[in-house]
């Protein structure tokens, strides 16, 4: 089945020879509904819609065509975008050192539990075990301390597009949380903390808002939630209602001088003077596919974002018994050529042993985002049927304007799923003054915004408070464009003075 409804042939639609047995039944649908049982569900469209393959280890993912074509439209545009800035890519070895990984001791304090070690080459124990990268820094850092000696060899902006391995962990889901997963990684030195500052976060917004049609809310992590040995991180936080839970979208961490100091990346600035490098790293991953799927998918399978797409339209020929048979199937590959030259990514599902219905429910499966259905009435009025995944609206099309019509609905689809994802989202928005409403909020899964003494302690013993079967409260982010905080207001957990709204809830 997988692939055979991407054929552009009508080799087999005509068929000839012996009858095919046609399948009328669809067969296709979810054991388990979103609303119901959402991690179930969530298992389910990842694998019927032919995204993930699950593999025999445990934690790891095999990721099929239907969902790396995603992964790598998203780094296309990346890619594209950090060149603009003149960041240029780059690849580093997997394995790293432990001498190197344990240099930066907060940093390998905080990956520790995660890193895996290569112990053994065939039968033999190795003299000193190698680490398999969680990220980067250490790996990357003891060569930026070699390429930059003066003031003129700054910034270096480097990225590099690779996967990552770590191992501890419970609770592995496809995307969310994997053993390996791919994302790039972005590593730059500058010679000013003014350089450094908020430098890629946009990127990440853009990717979520713009193509994954996903509502990202741009933010500051809480000192306890920040980066291992950083200064301060940045993030995309997404909210998934179904489950009342934040997720982290994507992060850009300001590094400061801290790993300057340890790798020594010390450099000679304009007045002859020695200075270290303030530094920066940011990334996003595939995870990024997963919080699309949660967002979008329904009781049907997928819901792609036409951006994202790699069939952004499906042609199915709806022929009757006594029809032109041979009419329709011209209609539809003319239909196809027609899309796929004017730049849409259009297929023809042209298999003879499925009916109609059945192939209707498999591309909903896939979350195709458009089907286009030609039968006999369609063909004598030289027309089409379009139905939209997203809402399941039909609407005729004249096959003289068909390419204006649908590239007008495939935007459509682009802004309607943005728009109900973020009602979706602000509806679970709660803001709240005291603790009381905390936990009442916190028990309807909501999203919740609250004013915060922005105390370490305090985000700690909110942890501690609300830990249960669900997982505690922590902060998500605070959110770069802060509302006024009016005088006299009170941290909702410490009643002490209030310095800033925070975003908190349960989280992934």
């Amino acid at each position: 089945m997988a692939g055979g409804g991407e054929k552009k042939s009508k080799a087999n639609a005509t068929g000839g020879g012996k009858k095919k047995e046609v399948k009328k039944e669809t067969g296709l649908g979810l054991s388990y509904k979103k609303d119901e049982n959402f991690g179930e569900w969530y298992s389910e469209v990842v694998v019927n819609g032919e995204m993930i393959e699950y593999y025999d280890i445990s934690g790891c993912y095999i990721i099929r065509p239907w969902a790396m074509s995603i992964w790598e439209t998203m780094q296309k545009f990346f890619d594209a975008e950090i060149k603009k800035m003149k960041i240029q890519n780059c690849y580093f070895p997997l394995f790293v050192s432990p001498t190197v990984l344990q240099k930066e001791k907060d940093h390998i304090e905080g990956f520790a539990p995660e890193v895996a070690w290569v112990t053994k080459s065939g039968e033999s124990d190795l003299e000193v075990p190698i680490a398999i990268r969680p990220t980067s820094e250490t790996v990357m850092y003891p060569y930026y301390s070699k390429w930059i000696r003066g003031h003129r060899d700054l910034p270096l902006k480097l990225n590099q597009w690779c996967n990552v391995v770590r191992w501890e962990f419970s609770n592995p889901t496809p995307f969310i949380r994997s053993r390996e997963f791919l994302w790039q990684e972005g590593h730059t030195a500058f010679a000013t903390k003014s350089e450094a500052d908020d430098e890629i976060l946009e990127l990440y917004r853009r990717i979520y808002e713009e193509f994954l049609a996903v509502p990202v809310i741009k933010g500051k992590k809480s000192e306890l939630e920040k980066f291992a040995g950083g200064l301060y991180t940045t993030t995309v936080e997404a909210f998934i209602p179904n489950t009342g839970r934040g997720i982290q979208g994507a992060t850009s961490h300001c590094l400061g001088q801290n790993f300057s100091k340890m790798f020594e990346i010390i450099f000679e600035n304009e007045k002859g003077e020695k200075a270290m490098a303030w530094q920066n790293s940011w990334a996003y991953t595939t995870r990024t596919i997963g919080v699309m799927v949660m967002v979008h998918g329904d009781d049907k399978g997928l819901v792609l974002p036409p951006r994202v797409a790699s069939v952004q339209v499906i042609v199915v020929p709806v022929p009757y018994k006594d029809a032109d048979t041979q009419g329709i199937f011209d209609a539809c590959t003319a239909t196809v050529e027609t899309l796929c030259e004017a730049g849409i990514c259009a297929n023809m599902d042209s298999r003879d042993n499925y009916s109609p219905g059945w192939k209707y429910s498999h591309w909903e499966m896939k979350g195709v985002p458009l089907r286009i259905e030609i039968g006999p009435k369609d063909l004598a009025k030289n027309q089409v049927r379009a139905v939209r995944r997203d809402n399941g609206a039909k609407v005729d099309l004249p096959r003289s304007s068909l390419v204006e019509r649908i590239k007008e609905l495939l935007d459509e689809i682009q802004e309607s799923l943005f728009v109900a994802a973020k009602q979706r989202r602000d509806a679970c928005i709660q803001i709240v003054k005291t603790w009381d409403e905390f936990v009442e909020a916190l028990g309807q899964r909501k999203m919740i915004l609250a004013p915060w003494c922005d105390e370490e302690e305090v985000e700690k013993d909110v942890k501690a408070r609300t830990k249960g079967e669900m997982g505690a409260a922590k902060t998500l982010c605070s959110p770069l464009e802060q509302p006024e905080i009016p005088e006299g207001t009170l941290c909702f957990a410490s009643g002490k003075p209030a310095k800033r709204w925070s975003y908190w809830g349960r989280s992934y």
